[in-house]
């Protein structure tokens, strides 16, 4: 059986990161990644939908070792995949790769102090791989498929009916009329991109989301870029973006009134006094409740204001065979409908788990400083923020591990626990959010607690200091399993 010292879920945004990280911190340490798919990139590879892009800037989304060095600061898909394959190639990263390995199971032996790591391979077969420590960068859904709801006589359409998650390359959706279910990130992405090329298009929602604009290209920071070198530059802008970005959530969190009206107030700026605001931009939830929507250069609003889309607040009452007719009665005629009704949260990159021989329920454990969980050994899984970057996180959790990695190779100790003390601690949910998404899922996640290092920060800066700098030996993860006398190195005479 192979071993490594090392063995990363995925090769998308996090597992190309922690592959980088392990080269540069951990050089002496072998690694393998896993990748269940025949491509770099996970989902900048996965999802083909128009229009495709980041919902937040690349100078924080990308990696803080490798600067973004692109104009617009708001990137398409393609130029995120793009930069994420280079960093592979530029790191020596792809050689570690093994495509087409989908990790099924994983099961700890404290006697091996080890994870044997099983993958299914493309062909049916299964690959036994031994590890150390096992990394899950593989993200936070499912790659099988998006979640679309029961639809009343879906079947009755007569056209196609498409989720984002497995766009179709042979779409044709030029003059026709499109109607997309959605109000989330996707759906203001797919709406005016749609509308360049399409008859109409109508953005269908339950309710509505809160909707910022900002500029596709960050003026100052690429005139930073031309003074400054650019790593420089990139330091700095990167800075800029998360301290504003910190400032801007917490004011949501503490005067979310003042916060709703400014948001509210920009977008009547761009839809003028006459547009029913209140109906189709006006949440009935604060700002940061759920994750904001970000609309590059306010092409969702150009697109209202030009009459090429629409946004329609209502439910569905029944599909038809030429569209939608909605509870008012009112009836949106579809040629194509769109189904960008969200994600299948997957727990722990969907891989089942055993701690000598006993089944690790992801429910009944705690997450520890938001990447490692309660009496679970040497595993680690980068999960970002929801407030903020992805990448932010993940980067911090990757000098984390390998932190943790070189203090257990210097204290000769090969396991490193997570364990719950006997104190009594408030239970909360993984993640503070009420979208539909992470309600439909949040019960099999793990939990977090009401006190440090189990509580969840949200907070860049606070994980910084934690995961950076903080002492290892903190009193709760727990160092243990030295070689025995039979596997430590002889002695020189």
């Amino acid at each position: 059986m192979e071993t490594f010292d090392v063995l990363i879920v995925g090769a998308g945004l996090s597992g190309v990161g922690a592959a980088v990280h392990l080269r540069t911190d951990c050089p002496d340490r072998s690694y393998v990644i896993l990748e269940g798919r025949e491509a770099i990139g996970g989902t900048w590879d996965i999802f083909r939908y128009p229009g495709i892009r980041s919902d937040s800037d690349m100078y924080t989304l990308g990696y803080a070792f490798k600067p973004w060095t692109e104009a617009k600061a708001i990137a398409d898909g393609p130029s995120i995949l793009r930069y994420i394959r280079e960093t592979a190639k530029d790191y020596g990263v792809e050689e570690h790769i093994r495509f087409g390995h989908k990790v099924r199971r994983a099961s700890w032996s404290s006697e091996a102090a080890a994870w044997t790591v099983e993958a299914e391979r493309a062909d049916g077969s299964v690959a036994e791989i031994r590890c150390s420590f096992l990394f899950l960068c593989g993200g936070y859904y499912s790659y099988e498929g998006g979640y679309a709801p029961d639809f009343p006589s879906a079947d009755r359409f007569a056209g196609p009916i498409v989720h984002p998650q497995a766009w179709p390359e042979d779409l044709d959706y030029a003059g026709k009329r499109v109607v997309v279910i959605g109000s989330g990130a996707t759906a203001v992405t797919l709406v005016p991109e749609m509308a360049k090329s399409a008859a109409h298009v109508t953005m269908l929602q339950r309710s509505p989301t809160y909707v910022v604009s900002r500029p596709a290209e960050d003026r100052f920071a690429n005139w930073l870029r031309e003074k400054l070198p650019a790593r420089l530059a990139y330091g700095l802008i990167r800075w800029r973006n998360v301290l504003f970005g910190m400032w801007f959530f917490r004011l949501a969190r503490n005067k979310p009134e003042q916060v709703k009206s400014r948001i509210i107030g920009m977008v009547r700026e761009q839809l003028g006094s006459d547009y029913d605001v209140e109906t189709h931009f006006t949440p009935r939830y604060n700002p940061w409740v759920q994750r904001l929507c970000l609309v590059p250069d306010a092409d969702l609003f150009d697109a209202i204001r030009s009459g090429s889309a629409e946004v329609v607040t209502d439910h569905v009452e029944t599909f038809t065979e030429t569209g939608i007719r909605l509870k008012s009665g009112r009836e949106l005629a579809a040629d194509i409908i769109v189904t960008a009704t969200g994600l299948n949260l997957e727990v722990m990159n969907g891989v089942a788990l055993q701690v000598d021989g006993q089944a690790v329920e992801p429910a009944k454990t705690y997450s520890y400083k938001g990447m490692m969980y309660s009496g679970v050994p040497n595993l680690a899984s980068a999960f970002g923020y929801t407030n903020a970057s992805w990448t932010l996180k993940c980067d911090l959790t990757c000098d984390y591990v390998c932190r943790l990695l070189n203090h257990m190779k210097a204290t000769g100790l090969r396991q490193a626990t997570p364990r719950l003390g006997s104190e009594e601690m408030a239970e909360e949910p993984w993640l503070d959010f009420s979208s539909g998404y992470v309600q439909r899922s949040i019960d099999r996640f793990p939990k977090q607690g009401s006190q440090a290092p189990w509580k969840l920060h949200q907070n860049y800066a606070l994980d910084l200091l934690n995961l950076r700098y903080s002492r290892l030996e903190d009193g709760v993860m727990e160092f243990s399993n030295p070689p025995r006398p039979a596997e430590r190195p002889a002695r020189a005479a």
